[in-house]
């Protein structure tokens, strides 16, 4: 799934220079993350790190945007063609 920031948002920021896609952005009145951007940080980390700074947890999957890992890493891919992911590349499904 897609992340998506909630309403709980206190506008702090520091999601923003986390995101290794460029996703997420002030909105008014919450930073908002571009779905298509959003890979859930796999490829990149083993885990959102958008929620793992967030100082009121309002990082939270989007149940309307269900997806797979298959997908967000074919979205990694495009939105980083100068990158190699190889097999054990990090991902919060892959976390145990």
């Amino acid at each position: 799934m897609a992340t998506r920031i909630t309403e709980a948002c206190i506008n702090c920021g520091a999601c923003e220079p986390e995101c290794p896609n460029e996703a997420i952005h002030p909105g008014d009145p919450v930073y908002v993350i571009e779905p298509d951007r959003c890979t859930e940080c796999v490829g990149f980390h083993d885990e959102e790190q958008c929620q793992a700074v967030c100082p009121v947890a309002c990082c939270l999957p989007d149940p309307e945007r269900p997806e797979t890992e298959a997908e967000l890493l074919r979205r990694a891919t495009r939105l980083h063609p100068e990158a190699v992911f190889g097999d054990a590349f990090p991902s919060r499904f892959r976390r145990r």
